[in-house]
């Protein structure tokens, strides 16, 4: 879907092992308008297949180099073409943001038993994928098999 003549909406071929596309852009949640955070319900009735599952993460992590750029992570694979991840931070099950401009919270598909789900996490020093509370709202960033 989509209108393929906007540049600044594209999935970029990074050249990994399974073929995985990554959107070179965040969603943008309607009902946050200021810093497009979503609950994992929400990602998931939203997105459906289109967020990456957990191993979509972590090959992202093994299989390319992350470069922080200050805001965030330029992400860049085998081939040499590149995403940007930025700091956008997240948003606490009782309302309260978090972490804006130095962490980055992305949800997976993966549920983690029935309260917690698989995200990917991290600021200027890690870069990992671990399990969150369903209630915290996040980024989203989505991918094309």
């Amino acid at each position: 879907g989509g209108d393929s003549t906007n540049v600044n909406d594209v999935y970029v071929d990074l050249g990994l092992p399974s073929g995985t596309k990554w959107k070179n852009i965040n969603e943008v949640n309607a009902a946050d308008t200021v810093y497009d955070f979503y609950t994992y319900a929400e990602a998931v009735e939203a997105f459906g297949d289109s967020l990456p599952t957990k191993g979509q993460w972590e090959e992202l992590k093994d299989s390319c180099r992350w470069t922080w750029n200050g805001s965030g992570y330029t992400v860049t694979g085998p081939n040499g073409h590149s995403i940007v991840l930025p700091v956008a931070g997240y948003r606490y099950c009782d309302g309260s943001v978090n972490y804006v401009g130095t962490s980055g919270f992305y949800w997976s598909s993966a549920p983690h038993g029935s309260e917690f789900a698989w995200f990917l996490y991290f600021n200027s020093d890690y870069v990992f994928v671990t399990k969150l509370n369903r209630c915290y709202g996040n980024s989203v960033r989505l991918v094309q098999d």
